[in-house]
């Protein structure tokens, strides 16, 4: 849900009807809705359709408008975070809230905690839980590190839930909201006189300049990153040796009022002085499309010269980087003047003396040239016709440093969360479909299968990102070729996009092959049907696998490298149940159709095989019911299954049953990844190692910056609670209450639509 289409009310006279609203409680409704019903004319009395926050229910009234005033988001944002309502209805009749609103991350404060006020910093400013399908916003807290004396009286080290929002030492955090905060000294400089101050000094200060500023009693320096405007005041982004958290290598965003020009020279010793080391080239060769380093606060960052030229009110020739990764501040503008092109946070601006040729190659000249020649050759649809070569999966030991984080993953963009899933599930730790990107396939195609291994493949296991304009690329490519009209704007179904790329791109050989009847039918992918008289409750994939094929009457062909099955559902919205247990394993043994199976009871070489004995609550909950001669003898002279009609199973030739009982190699398939929906958005979760606990979860569009013209943020966070879950008994596992689960484990639970198992042995064939 995108906070910002929704237009929020507090209610402030209590409506006729329902009777339990309370006073102060905030609701919203879409501003289309909003619009429609024009509400905002003057004398216009009516009822307008909204749903109140933090309700465990989407319900919707109609309340009428004389009993409710008109929030902004930012406004909602800070009352949603008091509680009682009536106390923030206090607030916001005296509209002592509105003070609270220019607060800035570094302000020293005071906070009210248990009838104490204790002296802290603000070091976080946002919200401390996750957005809802009911909650489009859950209120904005303050996170205040507590200063000696108070320090040691708080309750946290920056973290709420499992995630961390600032660090701290232990006990010295605490959360807050607005109306428990206070600042330390008045501001100093009026609001007024600081728009003033910031109008004047926005004309001198630019991306690129030296600045310095004095912050927590000591004077720090600074490389000006970006300048904007945010409710009318000037915000400067600073690259700096230290964060606002006195961490090596970060950056600081501060009012511009607070900002000086220049470089600080101070006779006293006892100030912090933090200069980032900036060092002037003297490469004559760097020239547009150069590849560069420049070393700002945070250490060093890479990318490629786009513009050279001089900025209004410049003297000093200026440079626009398109870096490698989404450290900068723009798109290739500065104050609204377009320069360069590049994706969002992709773009910084410095001196072309801070530059100097990237010290990772050797030739810059010949690695550009090189670059160049393949783009040109793949636009005039000339392929490179050299051995294609891939990063291998991620490893266990490597997850840590490489994906887990914001930024990481697959960066979702315009409905491609099916297919970011899709791909992040198959390819980060994974290497059982690795033939689809080296698979001769037409030249009409080759661009498609090039993108998936060089821009998306390549790069999330190498530097654990992949970029949204590559997907769109990707998506783009598949619409041009004919293979659907919406991939580029469309939600599609996992399977349907995985079904066009193997099958009719790269012509890959069906993963699965089924015998039924005695023909052998393939496929890709496998849903699993249930009939209606399933016994079932909280089933594992192992007994939804094998009732679908009793029901169905199929058996394995053969043992399939890489099996992908889609969870039963009543169409596409419902579920059939409200959990599902991973099967970490799945024993395909008994599936298959041809090979020696063992008898059930004593072991030995099974010769038959009881349909009507699967059912059977006397024997196991799993496992086709097979049976030696001697056995199924017995079994079936019980007078309750008289009836059955037990039939002869294949005896592979040359098998010869020595009269012991058997030990066969099992055929086992193992979990690598489960694909998720909830209210049609996709989400994976990924097995990356042997233990039960390692499991990380990913989503496309975790977070997103900007408007309509902003961008996806996707992270991968570590999910071992889903480890504790899969440890517990059926039964205990029954007992959970999904919203009081752990972590992300609720939706692996209870939201998976489509199960990854991989053979280890057969991968290494196909």
């Amino acid at each position: 849900m995108n906070p910002s289409d929704y237009v929020y009310f507090i209610i402030t006279k209590r409506p006729e009807n329902p009777l339990h609203i309370k006073l102060g409680s905030i609701c919203y409704t879409r501003e289309f809705t909003y619009n429609t019903h024009n509400v905002s004319q003057p004398g216009r009395h009516a009822k307008l359709p909204v749903t109140f926050l933090k309700s465990l229910t989407n319900l919707i009234y109609n309340i009428d408008v004389i009993c409710m005033e008109k929030l902004s988001l930012e406004e909602a944002d800070f009352l949603l975070a008091c509680e009682p309502e009536d106390e923030r209805l206090h607030w916001f009749r005296d509209n002592a809230f509105q003070a609270s609103l220019g607060l800035t991350v570094g302000t020293n404060v005071m906070v009210k905690e248990e009838d104490e006020m204790l002296m802290g910093v603000i070091r976080y400013i946002g919200p401390i839980l996750e957005p809802d399908y009911v909650n489009p916003i859950r209120g904005r807290f303050f996170g205040i590190e507590l200063q000696k004396p108070d320090k040691g009286k708080g309750k946290t080290n920056g973290s709420f839930g499992s995630k961390t929002f600032f660090l701290c030492e232990k006990n010295c955090g605490i959360f807050a909201p607005f109306s428990r905060v206070k600042p330390l000294v008045p501001t100093p400089v009026s609001p007024s006189m600081a728009q003033l101050h910031s109008q004047q000094q926005a004309q001198n200060i630019f991306p690129g300049d030296n600045v310095y500023f004095f912050i927590d009693g000591k004077y720090r320096y600074g490389i000006v990153l970006d300048i904007q405007e945010d409710g009318g005041q000037h915000i400067v982004q600073i690259s700096t040796d230290k964060d606002e958290n006195g961490k090596r290598g970060g950056e600081i965003k501060l009012p511009l009022y607070m900002v000086n020009k220049g470089e600080f020279l101070s006779g006293s010793g006892s100030m912090d002085i933090d200069i980032p080391p900036v060092e002037a080239h003297t490469d004559l060769s760097i020239s547009l499309n150069s590849v560069v380093e420049v070393t700002l606060g945070k250490g060093n960052s890479y990318g490629i010269i786009r513009w050279i030229g001089r900025l209004p009110g410049r003297e000093d020739k200026m440079v626009g980087l398109e870096l490698e990764e989404a450290c900068g501040v723009s798109d290739g503008t500065v104050h609204g003047v377009r320069y360069f092109d590049c994706p969002p946070k992709r773009a910084l601006f410095v001196k072309l003396m801070s530059c100097r040729p990237d010290s990772r190659f050797q030739n810059i000249s010949a690695q550009n040239n090189m670059m160049l020649e393949l783009d040109k050759n793949e636009e005039d649809g000339n392929h490179d016709t050299r051995k294609l070569e891939t990063v291998p999966p991620i490893s266990t030991e490597q997850v840590e440093k490489l994906l887990i984080g914001r930024m990481k993953g697959i960066q979702g963009h315009c409905n491609s969360c099916y297919m970011d899933s899709a791909l992040f599930g198959l390819f980060s730790c994974s290497s059982v479909l690795d033939s689809m990107l080296f698979k001769a396939t037409t030249p009409q195609d080759a661009p498609i299968q090039r993108i998936l291994l060089h821009d998306i493949v390549n790069p999330l296991r190498s530097k654990g990102f992949v970029q949204g304009q590559h997907i769109m690329r990707f998506r783009e490519q598949l619409q041009k070729h004919g293979y659907c009209q919406s991939f580029t704007t469309d939600e599609k179904d996992p399977e349907e996009f995985l079904i066009i790329v193997m099958h009719h791109i790269l012509v890959l050989e069906p993963l699965l092959k089924l015998s039924a009847a005695g023909k052998v039918q393939e496929s890709y992918c496998y849903q699993i049907f249930l009939d209606q008289n399933h016994s079932l409750v909280l089933p594992t994939v192992q007994q939804l696998l094998e009732h679908s094929f009793h029901s169905g009457g199929l058996k394995l062909a053969e043992v399939p490298s890489c099996l992908i099955l889609q969870m039963p559902r009543f169409g596409k919205k419902f579920k059939m149940f409200s959990k599902i247990i991973p099967s970490l394993e799945l024993d395909i043994t008994d599936l298959l159709s041809e090979g020696p199976q063992q008898c059930i009871m004593c072991g030995h070489m099974a010769v038959e095989e009881c349909a009507d004995c699967f059912k059977e609550p006397v024997f196991s909950q799993t496992g086709f019911k097979v049976f030696c001669k001697t056995c199924s003898t017995q079994v079936h002279s019980h007078p309750q299954r008289l009836s059955h009609q037990p039939a002869a199973l294949e005896v592979p030739k040359g098998y010869i049953d020595r009269g012991i009982p058997h030990s066969l190699t099992r055929d086992r398939l193992e979990l690598f990844a489960v694909l998720c929906i909830e209210t049609s958005h996709y989400v994976s979760f990924v097995k990356h190692g042997p233990n039960t606990r390692d499991w990380i979860f990913f989503d496309s569009m975790a977070d997103r910056e900007g408007e309509r013209d902003g961008f996806n943020i996707p992270e991968v966070q570590a999910c071992p609670e889903v480890g504790m879950y899969l440890e517990m008994s059926p039964a205990e596992l029954a007992n959970q209450v999904p919203r009081d689960m752990k972590g992300v484990a609720k939706r692996l639970f209870c939201d998976a639509y489509m199960y990854l198992y991989r053979s280890t042995s057969m991968c290494l064939y196909r």
